[in-house]
């Protein structure tokens, strides 16, 4: 969407749990490279070397360099404002091939006229998958973790999420807290492209829960894919299999197909969807019960957004 050379070359887009707004810098990018070579024992006049080392050394030296020199997430969450230094390798702004950042400060018009759909998961990374003891999360241990990434600005934040879901258990909360930086960045990025007042976006939140081992994936990172290529049978390990997982599959792969032959991702079978404004911030829901909701979280975001400023 953001690469001059790629102009043309697509038609529509599609971004999903993916709404980086911004690149890597090359001065991040060079001072990475400087200390991969340095841990291996190279140098300029030795680098020509780098291209005898095998594959396995040179995967695991990346690896080092990354553990010991980029900054953990806070709390054990990734935060997709700081996505790009958080991932160490990143593409870069170089001014030719990435001429500017992708959504930040605004849209790319080089793809203006690409209409978009743009989502996330609600549980994103936050799962209890391999953890079934987060299931037992008390009140006492969310609002400590919390505190660690919003400090003062904690219990507001708490009381925002509380709000949409007050039954919500601990680790719920912690969850939907700790991917709603994912969903801000899905917003933005969908607010920037409708600024450009040309092609549209497309919002939508996938919050279908997968009965799999008792339920703790929730709507894990990657769980809509699945639903996409109405494949929920074949990837029974995701999904569970069964009727809801196929209705729900019906919906969102027609909505794909749709979206890729004409640009509008409507059709019979779910509620209007409505292009994106960020006035209403129109959202669709895709569950059990899919529906278009504008604005759904956006207590909870401001109360992120409020943080981040202070």
């Amino acid at each position: 969407m953001a690469m001059p050379s790629a102009k043309g070359l697509f038609h529509r887009a599609i971004v999903e749990s993916g709404s980086m707004l911004r690149a890597g810098s090359q001065e991040k990018s060079q001072a990475l490279a400087d200390l991969i070579v340095a841990e291996l024992g190279l140098n300029k006049a030795t680098i020509d070397q780098i291209h005898a080392l095998p594959y396995q050394q040179l995967v695991l030296t990346g690896q080092k360099v990354l553990r010991a020199h980029t900054p953990p997430p806070v709390g054990g969450i990734p935060n997709f404002r700081r996505m790009a230094d958080l991932l160490g390798f990143a593409p870069v702004v170089d001014g030719s091939i990435l001429p500017a950042h992708p959504f930040d400060p605004q849209a790319p018009a080089v793809s203006a006229n690409v209409p978009m759909i743009i989502g996330t998961t609600l549980n994103e990374f936050v799962t209890a998958i391999n953890h079934p003891e987060y299931e037992d999360m008390t009140p006492a241990d969310l609002e400590k973790r919390v505190a660690s990434m919003f400090g003062e600005q904690a219990p507001q934040v708490l009381a925002a999420f509380r709000q949409r879901t007050p039954t919500a258990s601990a680790f719920d909360l912690w969850s939907h807290i700790g991917a709603s930086s994912v969903r801000e960045a899905a917003i933005a990025q969908a607010a920037a492209k409708a600024a450009l007042g040309a092609a549209p976006a497309y919002l939508y939140w996938f919050t279908w829960q997968t009965p799999v081992l008792n339920g703790r994936p929730r709507a894990f990172h990657c769980s809509e894919i699945a639903f996409a290529f109405n494949n929920t049978d074949r990837c029974e390990t995701m999904t569970g299999g069964g009727a809801d997982a196929r209705a729900l599959a019906e919906i969102v792969s027609d909505a794909w197909i749709h979206f890729a032959r004409s640009g509008n991702p409507n059709h019979p079978k779910m509620p209007h969807w409505t292009a994106f404004s960020a006035g209403q911030v129109p959202t669709m829901i895709f569950d059990n019960h899919t529906q278009l909701i504008n604005n759904p979280d956006g207590g909870e975001q401001r109360s992120i957004q409020r943080s981040a400023e202070t």
